[in-house]
């Protein structure tokens, strides 16, 4: 079984700027994930020709169900505002996180997590790869929370992107988790949580399932992207999983791809 997780910078490429749907696609279907965890989602954004980038990632991997949470109605930078309710802004444009399966899902759940109530630093990459630190205002998160019917039974899937700003995304982390561990074992929690390798699984007391460096894309020498195993309740524990970091042609970060042995 594949896992992956992918923040996909609204399916913009970092070397012209632009994004190309068909690049995207070719970049979703390259990792052929069965359960594909998306951060940096739009739906209906002009900025990216008002695509809805989580139905088309869907049909790029032949997914059986999938969905898009808006963290935010708008756009991030620009102008936006938090989501009233969960089915607000249904025809604005949304930028939020989305869950992709080729397995049926049994049922959802959406937790809301509140932004840092000050900004935090960010090393913004344009064009060719070039970057510099901002100072930028934090937006509200979300956790989306699948069980799946998977090939080894019931699996409950949490997909997020957490705050950027130190210490709060730690705090959303532990949310998570809690949230999380109300739910059927086993869990896997797959997202950017913009935290290096060793305060996530600290963080969260999960164990991570694969250790590369994620970001940025063109020479990536952090990992921001996770996919983090609860020790608690598995059967069989999932550590002989092997992961990959494959360079595809939009984002600034890189995918992070997880092969779990059925057996």
């Amino acid at each position: 079984m594949r896992l992956a997780t992918f923040n996909v910078l609204h399916g913009r490429s970092i070397d012209d700027g632009i994004v190309d749907q068909k690049r995207f696609v070719e970049s979703v279907a390259t990792i052929d994930a069965d359960l594909l965890a998306l951060q940096e989602v739009d739906r209906l954004q002009p900025r990216s020709g008002s695509l809805d980038l989580t139905t088309l990632a869907a049909e790029a991997t032949g997914a059986v169900a999938h969905r898009f949470v808006a963290a935010v109605v708008g756009t991030p930078g620009e102008s936006y505002r938090p989501l009233a309710f969960d089915d607000d802004g249904a025809d604005q444009p949304n930028y939020g996180i989305g869950l992709v399966s080729r397995y049926p899902v049994r049922s959802w759940r959406t937790v809301r997590l509140s932004p840092s109530p000050v900004p935090g630093p960010i090393y913004a990459l344009g064009p060719g790869g070039r970057g510099r630190p901002m100072l930028l205002r934090d937006e509200p998160r979300v956790l989306l929370v699948a069980v799946v019917e998977t090939p080894m039974g019931l699996l409950t899937v949490g997909a997020t992107h957490l705050s950027f700003v130190p210490g709060w995304n730690l705090w959303q982390l532990r949310r998570v988790v809690r949230v999380m561990r109300s739910m059927p074992a086993p869990r896997l929690l797959l997202g950017d949580l913009n935290l290096p390798a060793g305060p996530a699984s600290v963080g969260s007391g999960w164990r991570p399932l694969g250790r590369l460096a994620t970001f940025p894309s063109s020479a990536p020498r952090v990992q921001l992207d996770h996919v983090l195993a609860d020790p608690r309740g598995w059967g069989r524990r999932p550590w002989d999983a092997t992961a990959s970091t494959p360079a595809v042609a939009v984002s600034d970060h890189r995918p992070l791809v997880i092969d779990l042995p059925l057996q």
